[in-house]
């Protein structure tokens, strides 16, 4: 379990796919995201003093569950601040990353920070998620998006059955998992890494039970 800073940059530096250059760029977002605090409330402040732990290594713990190559963009729904997505973009330049925000403000700020980390792959979606055009993608991750069932009705449609899930759901992930119903999947519960109340649903939608499908129509 990740208690502090300094093992959180520790875990984030043991990931194989961090580089100097991703460092680089961790460590450029977290100080503009400082910063950014200042103007609007991204994230609480007294998080700042753990920036590392509550949203770098956070988020960055998704990878684990992720296959090296992903021909299919990542899709990170109501990223917000930032996360998962501006730093999963940062320590995958070269992967597309879908970042979908609908708050102008934090759109703002999704590009800007993209632009300066030069994260050329990333794109920001200043959109509500049910206007967005389906895109097929490898990886959907949302961080306190929304229920369990409201995630996977208003998402299902960008997922195919190879598609990983991933999502952070804090105290509730066990008790989401186990009253969602109408839908076919393989999802488990993995114990966050840097919280020991929190856990994460990971896996894969394969599509609506027929009976969920009789009642919509």
């Amino acid at each position: 379990m990740i208690t502090n800073e300094v093992q959180a940059r520790q875990f984030v530096s043991q990931i194989p796919v961090v580089d100097a250059e991703a460092i680089d760029r961790l460590e450029r977002l977290a100080a503009m995201l400082a910063e950014e605090n200042n103007v609007q409330n991204l994230v609480a402040a007294a998080s700042l003093d753990h920036v590392w732990q509550r949203h770098i290594a956070d988020s960055l713990q998704l990878l684990r569950h992720v296959p090296r190559e992903t021909s299919r963009p990542w899709l990170d729904l109501g990223t917000g601040a930032g996360f998962p997505g501006l730093a999963i973009a940062c320590v995958l330049p070269e992967t597309c990353v879908l970042m979908v925000e609908s708050r102008t403000r934090r759109i703002d700020w999704l590009v800007r920070a993209c632009e300066s980390l030069g994260l050329k792959r990333a794109e920001v979606i200043g959109s509500r998620l049910e206007l967005m055009q389906t895109r097929k993608c490898s990886v959907i991750s949302a961080r306190a998006f929304a229920s369990l069932p409201r995630l996977l009705d208003l998402s299902a449609r960008f997922s195919t059955p190879d598609t990983i899930w991933l999502l952070p759901k804090g105290r509730s992930a066990r008790q989401e998992l186990q009253e969602l119903s109408g839908w076919q999947h393989m999802f488990h519960v993995e114990q966050s890494q840097t919280d020991p109340d929190a856990g994460i649903i990971v896996g894969q939608v394969s599509g609506e039970t027929a009976k969920s499908k009789r009642n919509r129509a």
